[in-house]
C-alpha cells in the first residue's frame, strides 16, 4: 500500500521537562546543497508524503502560468494557510473582486478563522463558518479567479480532471521529477498529491532558484517578501522567513515543512505522528547545519514546556545538527 511506514522514520527531536527528556518525536527530512545534491537526511529521504499545502507554491505555480496576474501580497495569500485575520480575509476578496467574482464562488470547507483571537470575535458577533473565514481560501480565490480568466468552469474547479487541477498536476510532475504516486482530497476540498519527501525538496528549490521561470520568481519573491499574508500573527512560518533575508517556506498539515534559500540550499520534512510542536526546531537545526543564519528569527518561536505556569523545559533537535 502506498504511504508511510513505520520503519522510514527516526528519532528527529525530543522533549524534556526538568532535565529529564520526556518525549520523541520521529521523522524524516532531507536537506539539500545549493546545487541540488543531498547534503544530509534523517530517516528515509524517499519516503513518499502527502505535503498537503506544503504544495501551495506548486498549485499557484500553475494559475501564474495560466495567467493569474496579482500584486505581490495577493499572490503570497495565494500561496498561504492563512489565519484568517481581517486583513487575510479582504485580500482574498480583492483577488476574487479582480476577477469579477466574490465569496459565493468558493467551493472550499467552511470554518471559522484558524486565528484564535479572529475566531472569538466571528463566534460573538454570530458570524457563521464560511469559506472565506477558512486558511486556504486565499488559495481557492486564486483557483476560481484563473478559472474566471481562462474561460473554465468555475463551479467544478475541485474536479481532478478539471482543465485547472490537471495544469497544477503537471506542475507538480515537473518539479517534484516523477508523476504523484496518488491522489487524494486534502482538508479544503482540493487535490492533495503524494510524492516523494526528496521530490518535494527539489520542488521547493526550483522555485527558489529560478528554475520554475518568471511564475515561480513571482512566487519565490511574494512568499519570501509577505510572510504575514502566509501565515500571520503568532505563525511560525511568518516568523522565521520575516528573520531570514532570502528564504521563502511553507508549512502544511500533518507537520510538513519545505523552505529553500535563493541560493537553492532547501529543507523537506515530516514529524511522523503529525504533532507540530517540533517542526519549528527542527527546521531551524536543519537550515543552521546548511550553514543559514538564523540569529535574525525571534526566540519566541521556540517551544517552551510548561510546570506549575513556569518554563521547566523545550524541544531539541536530534539527527539533524551537525
Amino acid at each position: 500500500m502506498t504511504g508511510v511506514r513505520p520503519e522510514q522514520f527516526a528519532p528527529i527531536a525530543i522533549v524534556s521537562r526538568n532535565g529529564v527528556d520526556e518525549s520523541v518525536h520521529f521523522g524524516a527530512l532531507v536537506a539539500l546543497n545549493s546545487d541540488g545534491s543531498v547534503a544530509f537526511s534523517v530517516g528515509d529521504p524517499n519516503v513518499t508524503i502527502y505535503p498537503r499545502s506544503s504544495t501551495k507554491p506548486f498549485q499557484a505555480l500553475a494559475m501564474v502560468r495560466a495567467g493569474l496576474t496579482l500584486p505581490p501580497e495577493q499572490l503570497a495569500l495565494v500561496c498561504s494557510s492563512h489565519n484568517g485575520e481581517t486583513i487575510h480575509q479582504e485580500t482574498a476578496l480583492k483577488i476574487l473582486a479582480s476577477a469579477g467574482l466574490d465569496e459565493s464562488a468558493l467551493a472550499n470547507t467552511a470554518s471559522h478563522p484558524w486565528h484564535a483571537h479572529s475566531a472569538h470575535e466571528a463566534i460573538r458577533a454570530g458570524k457563521p463558518k464560511s469559506s472565506l473565514q477558512m486558511n486556504c481560501s486565499g488559495k481557492h480565490s486564486g483557483m476560481v479567479a484563473t478559472c474566471a480568466i481562462n474561460g473554465w468552469d468555475v463551479g467544478t474547479y475541485l474536479e481532478q480532471s478539471h482543465p485547472l487541477q490537471v495544469a497544477i498536476t503537471h506542475v507538480i510532475t515537473e518539479l517534484t521529477g516523477a508523476e504523484p504516486v496518488a491522489i487524494g482530497t486534502d482538508g479544503c476540498g482540493a487535490p492533495a498529491h503524494v510524492v516523494n519527501l526528496t521530490g518535494l525538496a527539489r520542488a521547493t528549490r526550483a522555485i527558489a532558484v529560478g528554475d520554475a521561470g518568471d511564475a515561480g520568481n513571482q512566487i519565490f519573491a511574494a512568499m519570501s517578501g509577505n510572510p504575514y499574508m502566509v501565515g500571520g500573527d503568532k505563525r511560525d512560518v511568518t516568523t522565521i522567513v520575516s528573520g531570514i533575508p532570502g528564504l521563502f517556506a511553507k508549512d502544511g498539515a500533518e507537520s510538513v515543512y519545505v523552505a529553500s534559500m535563493k541560493d537553492g540550499r532547501a529543507v523537506a520534512m515530516k514529524i511522523s505522528d503529525g504533532a507540530s510542536r517540533a517542526t519549528p526546531t527542527v527546521l531551524l537545526a536543519a537550515l543552521r547545519r546548511l550553514g543559514v543564519d538564523t540569529s535574525g528569527v525571534s526566540p519566541d518561536i521556540a517551544e517552551v514546556v510548561y510546570g506549575h505556569g513556569k518554563p521547566v523545559g523545550g524541544v531539541r533537535a536530534v539527527g539533524v545538527e551537525a
